[in-house]
């Protein structure tokens, strides 16, 4: 019989990934499932998208299992203890596999931008250190949620008649029409009342990356807008975290579908000494490496 396995997770408010590694850390099969943050799809679902998936990858023996998820750590704290058959569990921060990729247990930091976004740091003493990520409620700036919700913002307006039209105006006019709303007055509700307004409004994202893409102004000052404060968040924290490390000496990551934009790397590269470096790889090679490492 083959093994001991290992089980790695990656849990996101919009999928949760799963690896199984032999004995040697190689990849034996991959599975995926829907988001399991149990801030945006509450507890119960978030436990019971886990454990079905859990279930779909697991292979006796499992030597251990290491659970990397967003939202509620004392919540997945408590499903590791709980769970039974899958080796030793643990619970950690979903920032640390990104943080992983680009920093290789290195001190340096990562910049992530996906549906939201959050800054992760390893400082010279191995510890680990997170900010931002306060959630789609919040803002989470150089996140998806974020280019969306301005996008929403100013292209209400235009279709209102209030601002002076753009591409943006009729971007929110195309996704409504999409959807089947013709009726400038029944946008606002839409976004509102949907049940699941993070993801709704961050689907608006690449359309606005690709008009800005374009050389489309409004999108790229909105786009610029969005990007800027996480990069001017990276920079104080590093600043303060490494007082005697000139920046540009730092392994630096950027992650996910945002903050990997090449619009984006454009507008962030020239306005920080940062060695800012885009990082192809998944999260979940990230989950691999540091169970290899650990």
């Amino acid at each position: 019989m083959a093994g001991p396995y290992q089980i790695g997770v990656d849990g996101g408010g919009t999928k949760t990934e799963l690896v199984l590694l032999d004995a040697r850390g190689e990849v034996v099969t991959q599975h995926l499932a829907p988001g399991c943050n149990p801030n945006v799809v509450g507890q119960e679902q978030a436990r019971a998208v886990l454990l079905e998936a859990l279930g779909q990858i697991h292979r006796p023996p499992v030597s251990r299992t290491h659970l990397y998820m967003a939202g509620a750590p004392e919540f997945w704290r408590d499903f590791a203890a709980q769970l039974d058959d899958f080796g030793e569990v643990a619970a950690f921060k979903d920032s640390l596999p990104v943080l992983e990729l680009a920093t290789e247990g290195r001190p340096g930091l990562v910049l992530h931008g996906g549906t939201g976004s959050f800054v992760a740091v390893r400082d010279a003493h191995d510890a680990t250190h997170y900010a931002g990520g306060l959630g789609w409620r919040f803002g989470d700036p150089g996140s998806g949620y974020d280019l969306g919700r301005r996008a929403i913002a100013q292209g209400l307006l235009e279709l209102q008649g209030w601002a002076k039209p753009t591409r943006i105006g009729q971007l929110i006019k195309d996704h409504g029409e999409s959807i089947g709303l013709f009726d400038t007055a029944a946008l606002p509700r839409y976004f509102y009342q949907n049940p699941a307004p993070n993801k709704i409004v961050a689907s608006l994202a690449p359309g606005v990356l690709h008009l800005a893409t374009e050389g489309d102004e409004t999108a790229m000052n909105m786009v610029t807008a969005s990007a800027l404060p996480l990069l001017e968040l990276a920079t104080a924290v590093a600043t303060r975290l490494f007082p005697s490390t000139p920046l540009d000496e730092l392994a630096a990551g950027l992650t996910g579908p945002i903050m990997t934009h090449a619009t984006v790397i454009e507008i962030l590269l020239p306005r920080t000494p940062l060695p800012l470096r885009p990082l192809p790889q998944p999260p979940i090679e990230g989950v691999r490496k540091l169970m290899l490492r650990r």
